[in-house]
């Protein structure tokens, strides 16, 4: 039985209600509403600095040469940006666009039967479909339903929770993120050889083929009628090793990059790559995890598809490698587990939100 409340609470609901003006739970604090726009504007000016597409295309080449520019080229943007629009990365259009049909498809059904898979997270429930719980200190909600669920590796994964609407949705998924997972691999060699380090290095300090956890977090961002006072994500570093978004080609994403926010433009059939904390810290910060946020605006349901590759919560102690350390560059980053940085995060985050502003 589907309780009246948990319909209530989801934003869907809420921005189909006829509301012209949003709740002040959603209204972000002054600071950050002096630089929320229009997103669409926003996307289409060019000028400033444009997150790099790096294509993938010649990464394992046997023409040397090829193979070095095109690694040395993703190298720059994990260096510069810890964020890039990733082409030629392997994975078909027809696996993309199957993805999206079928996350599109499971959003597009009546609430009530999205609430057969609602989640808990006051029990630990994680995985399945929800909303952002008003957990920091200020109270404060983004504008997005989600569904969440460990897709890799197949033993993780509990599929009594997946969709079973529509039809395909095991299957395509289950299929993207096998192909994803031979992405990470790829791009992990790639980091480690630019570190001066093995090249199966970084992928064995992350937990490797066993342990390494892709879970896919589908964000769902409906209308919304006031959108320069809210956002769909607030602002965030991502905690995992790598990050790999797909969407639905309406712009939302903001990068805080040299002091300023950049909108990410869509480019088509390509993958958003981004560099989690866990590599920041791994390579010293070397490679970097950029803040980033979410936007929503008044015309366009926005929809992204981000699979987080999160290394065991306490299996591995992240530091800096010691080949990354020197007398000039001491380490960053004190040790500790993933779950640790995670807490500390929150910790962090909700000490910030009782500060007088």
């Amino acid at each position: 039985m589907v309780s009246s409340d948990s319909v209530n609470s989801r934003v869907e609901t809420l921005a189909g209600s006829g509301i012209s003006t949003i709740p002040k739970e959603y209204i972000r604090p002054k600071d950050e509403l002096v630089n929320i726009g229009d997103i669409f504007e926003q996307e289409k000016n060019n000028e400033g600095p444009q997150v790099p597409t790096i294509d993938l295309k010649e990464i394992e080449s046997d023409n040397e040469k090829v193979r070095a520019k095109c690694r040395e080229e993703l190298k720059k943007a994990a260096v510069d940006w810890g964020v890039m629009h990733l082409v030629n990365h392997g994975i078909s259009d027809e696996l993309m666009d199957k993805v999206r049909k079928a996350g599109k498809a499971f959003f597009d059904l009546p609430i009530e039967q999205k609430e057969k898979y609602a989640n808990d997270q006051a029990s630990g429930k994680i995985q399945g479909y929800g909303s952002k719980l008003a957990n920091n200190a200020s109270g404060q909600l983004e504008w997005e339903d989600y569904f969440f669920h460990c897709v890799y590796p197949e033993d993780k994964r509990d599929l009594s929770i997946w969709p079973q609407t529509p039809a395909d949705y095991i299957e395509a998924t289950a299929e993207y993120a096998k192909q994803l997972r031979e992405l990470a691999t790829k791009v992990l060699k790639v980091l480690s050889l630019g570190l001066g380090l093995d090249e199966g290095r970084l992928e064995k300090e992350v937990g490797g083929l066993e342990e390494l956890l892709l879970q896919m977090k589908i964000n769902y961002y409906p209308k919304c009628p006031q959108p320069e006072l809210a956002l769909g994500v607030e602002a965030h570093t991502d905690v995992s090793a790598l990050t790999f978004i797909l969407h639905n080609m309406v712009p939302g994403l903001q990068l805080f990059y040299e002091g300023k926010w950049v909108t990410a433009e869509c480019v088509p059939n390509s993958i958003v790559m981004h560099i989690g904390d866990t590599l920041e810290i791994l390579s010293n910060g070397k490679y970097k995890s950029i803040l980033h946020r979410g936007m929503v605006n008044k015309e366009k349901v926005r929809i992204s598809w981000a699979v987080f590759c999160e290394p065991p919560k306490e299996k591995i102690i992240l530091k800096p490698l010691p080949e990354t350390v020197s007398e000039d560059e001491p380490a960053m980053f004190p040790p500790r587990t993933f779950a640790e940085h995670i807490q500390h995060k929150l910790f962090r985050k909700s000490q910030e939100a009782l500060l007088p502003k």
